[in-house]
């Protein structure tokens, strides 16, 4: 078996090319077959300089690793397109002259004027096709001498492969089953553009002959050009290899997920967009497994071995699957609180240095694990403040429902017990708040909340007592003396 991932660098990784490069590699991996990473470059409109750059730094990210490609080597490079140009203008030439290919050599007026002579109500998109082939200017209605004349001249011309009607052009997808198309239906794609590059779908289909790629694996936006391919293999005489088209990943409220609806939505549609926003590689690899593929299980969290060992193209659906982001969060949360507190310290120090001076790596490794039941980014940590330094000022509103008239004295009177505490640990903490407010016989209340304004400025958060044990006595009573001198009500 050999699958390959083809993305054009015309743009930052999508997530949907992330779920199709993850589905290429379970595969691959499932079977013991070989991934395949080629760039296909020829759109040079809309190249953008640093795209290739950012698909192969994301997919390390990930973890889907790649056995032939860009960096990797093979047998059959070189991976990128733009570097194969010779062996598509063979492949075109063949096809002319073979009779399954035309030159064409109309201009964009010429071409204009076609579509609005045929245009209608039944048919607004008309095409280059069957139809209209015999109106324009190319090598089936021009004889031999005239097409050498323009040739000689030096026209432009493009590379029109020629479909005939009549025919049904049938393959066994692997997710969708049997898919047949009528001929009529499609047009003379041009192969071969005027500057002499190929097209999409020219190279794709020498690439994956030549890389002998045994199963397409690309998203159903893809399916409709399915019919130019096949015919693409049949005038070659090549086999076709197996096809498997996966369902359309849809925004929240229906539609293909797109650029501009999931902006609209607040939802990142890069893969760097993910990286910069905190989450975990394994959170979304896991989370875009599932969109689309059913494991036949209950299981959800999956590492990327496991998903390998369970994945099966039998299992993916052919209904679109919404994009659900709080389910990513949702990943994201366990598998956060799966890593080991130490990893993630080494991680934050850098920011955590920056932002509050804080450089003790085993104190914010510390903090981490007091904090991970509360978090969905590992970068939450350090949205709570006062975990490493003072509150400067407190909840306005809690402060006015809660803080009683007594609480100042009370704070004092427990800052006074705990001066008195010979070991500072949760354990020692707890029985000392326990035994004073048995003693002054208040409620757990009236001093708990007090405690936790002075400690943190907030009304809620982690456990006082590991909170307590982190900052430490000498930082617990100067916050207690502040709190007492700046909350007046």
């Amino acid at each position: 078996m050999r699958v390959r991932f083809a993305p054009s660098p015309t743009g930052y990784l999508h997530i949907g090319g992330l779920r199709t490069a993850l589905y290429n590699y379970l595969l691959a991996r499932r079977h013991g077959g070989v991934f395949v990473l080629r760039i296909e470059d020829t759109d040079q409109t809309r190249f953008v300089a640093d795209a290739e750059q950012d698909i192969l730094a994301m997919m390390a990210w990930a973890g889907i690793t790649y056995d032939e490609g860009p960096g990797a080597g093979g047998e059959y490079g070189p991976y990128r397109q733009s570097e194969r140009s010779d062996r598509y203008a063979e492949i075109a030439d063949a096809l002319v002259a073979s009779g399954h290919a035309y030159l064409a050599f109309d201009d964009n007026e010429s071409l204009d004027a076609m579509r609005n002579r045929h245009r209608s109500e039944s048919n607004p998109n008309p095409r280059y096709d069957h139809t209209t082939r015999e109106e324009m200017r190319n090598s089936l209605t021009m004889d031999g001498e005239a097409v050498s004349q323009l040739l000689d001249a030096g026209t432009p011309y493009v590379v029109r492969l020629l479909v005939k009607p009549g025919k049904t052009v049938a393959f066994t997808d692997a997710v969708r089953g049997e898919v047949r198309f009528e001929s009529d239906t499609v047009d003379d794609q041009v192969l071969m553009k005027s500057d002499g590059l190929p097209t999409y779908h020219l190279a794709n289909i020498v690439d994956d002959h030549d890389m002998a790629i045994t199963h397409v694996i690309r998203g159903e936006e893809w399916l409709p050009s399915t019919p130019k391919h096949v015919l693409l293999y049949e005038a070659m005489g090549w086999e076709v290899p197996t096809m498997a088209h996966l369902p359309l990943i849809l925004s929240p409220t229906g539609g293909k997920l797109s650029k501009r609806n999931a902006e609209k939505q607040g939802i990142p549609v890069s893969v760097s967009q993910y990286v910069d926003a905190g989450y975990e590689p394994e959170a979304l690899v896991n989370f875009l497994a599932l969109l689309g593929w059913n494991p036949g299980d209950e299981q959800e969290v999956f590492s990327l071995g496991e998903l390998v060992d369970a994945f099966a193209m039998e299992r993916v659906g052919q209904s679109g699957v919404q994009f659900d982001l709080q389910k990513l969060n949702w990943f994201n949360e366990q598998w956060l609180r799966s890593k080991p507190e130490a990893e993630l310290a080494r991680r934050l120090l850098p920011v955590a240095n920056e932002r509050f001076g804080c450089e003790d790596e085993k104190y914010l490794a510390q903090a981490i694990g007091m904090m991970k039941e509360r978090m969905t980014m590992a970068a939450d940590v350090l949205d709570a403040e006062y975990l490493f330094e003072a509150p400067t000022d407190y909840d306005e509103k809690a402060v006015a429902k809660r803080w009683k008239e007594k609480s100042s004295e009370t704070l004092a009177a427990f800052a006074g017990a705990l001066a008195d505490l010979e070991t500072w640990t949760e354990d020692g903490l707890e029985e000392a708040l326990k035994s004073f407010i048995a003693a002054k016989e208040i409620g757990m209340g009236a001093l708990m909340f007090p405690l936790r304004m002075a400690l943190s400025g907030v009304g809620g958060g982690p456990s006082l007592y590991s909170l307590m044990v982190l900052i430490g006595a000498d930082v617990t009573q100067t916050r207690i003396q502040r709190a007492i001198e700046r909350i007046n009500v």
